[in-house]
C-alpha cells in the first residue's frame, strides 16, 4: 500500500466512500451501533481490507465520543462506572488483538461473529428475551467483553456482542445508546492506538480516514433525530433488524460471496 493509492482514489470513488460514511453514521445515530459494519462492508467493496479498516477508525472514534457525551460528561461517567468491567475487557482485548490483524483469516472471523449474531437476533425477534441475572453478571461482562474486544481488534467490529449484552441486561433505550457510546468510544481509542502500532493506520491511509469524519457525523446527526422519535419497543425491533442484516452480511463475507 503506497501513499499514491489513497490520494489517487478519484472523485467518484471518494463520493461513494463519503456516501457510505453518511449511511453508516445514520444507522449509528438511529440505533447506536453498526457504523464499522456498514463502513467495512461498503468500503471493502472497492478498497483493500486493510485500507477499509483504516478508513473507518477516525469516523468511528469521533462518532462514538459524540454519542457517549450527548447527555453530558456526568451521564457518560455514570454509564462507564456501571459497566466498567465490560468496558475494560473490550479495551484490553482490542489492543491485544489488533496486533494479530494481519495473521488471522478474516473470513473465519466474519463467520465466528456473523452466525451467532444472526441466530440470536432472529430468536429475539421471534419473542425470546434472554436476561442476565445478578449472580452471573460478572462472568457475562468479562466473557462477552473479551469476545467483543477480540473481534473488534481483528475486524474493527465489536458492536453486535455489546448490543446483545445490553439487551440481555434490559437496558433502557437512552441508557443503552449512551453505554454503547462509552464502550465504543473507549474501544475506538484503543483501536486507533493499536492500528497505529500495527501499521494499518499510516501516512497513506490517515488522510482518507480524516476526510470521512464530516460525512459520518452528518449522518449521525440525522440518525439522532430518528432515534429520539422511537419508543423502547420500536427501538428494540429496529436494533434487532439491523443486527440480522449485519449478521447475514458478515456470513456472506465469511463465505466469500
Amino acid at each position: 500500500m503506497n501513499v499514491a493509492t489513497v490520494f489517487d482514489l478519484g472523485p467518484l470513488a471518494f463520493v461513494f466512500a463519503a456516501s457510505v460514511a453518511v449511511v453508516a453514521g445514520f444507522v449509528k445515530g438511529a440505533t447506536g451501533f453498526a457504523m464499522p459494519m456498514v463502513m467495512i462492508s461498503g468500503l471493502g467493496s472497492f478498497l483493500a481490507p486493510e485500507v477499509a479498516l483504516a478508513a473507518l477508525i477516525l469516523p468511528t472514534l469521533v462518532s462514538n465520543l459524540w454519542q457517549a457525551f450527548r447527555q453530558g460528561v456526568a451521564a457518560a461517567w455514570a454509564s462507564a462506572r456501571e459497566h466498567w468491567r465490560y468496558v475494560t475487557m473490550v479495551a484490553l482485548f482490542i489492543a491485544l488483538a489488533a496486533q494479530l490483524v494481519t495473521s488471522i483469516p478474516s473470513r473465519a472471523l466474519f463467520l465466528i461473529l456473523g452466525v451467532p449474531v444472526t441466530i440470536f437476533a432472529i430468536l429475539q425477534l421471534s419473542g425470546w428475551r434472554p436476561t442476565v441475572h445478578d449472580g452471573n453478571r460478572r462472568r457475562v461482562e468479562y466473557g462477552v467483553g473479551a469476545f467483543a474486544g477480540t473481534l473488534g481488534g481483528l475486524s474493527g467490529v465489536w458492536g453486535p456482542p455489546t448490543v446483545l449484552y445490553l439487551m440481555a441486561m434490559n437496558t433502557p433505550k437512552r441508557e443503552s445508546v449512551r453505554v454503547q457510546g462509552v464502550v465504543y468510544g473507549t474501544g475506538s481509542v484503543m483501536l486507533l492506538g493499536g492500528h497505529m502500532t500495527s501499521g494499518v493506520l499510516n501516512p497513506a491511509t490517515l488522510p482518507l480516514s480524516m476526510a470521512l469524519v464530516v460525512p459520518a457525523v452528518l449522518g449521525l446527526l440525522i440518525g439522532f433525530v430518528v432515534q429520539d422519535r422511537l419508543d423502547q419497543d420500536r427501538f428494540r425491533t429496529l436494533t434487532l433488524i439491523v443486527l440480522v442484516i449485519a449478521g447475514l452480511n458478515l456470513i456472506r463475507r465469511g463465505l466469500g460471496f
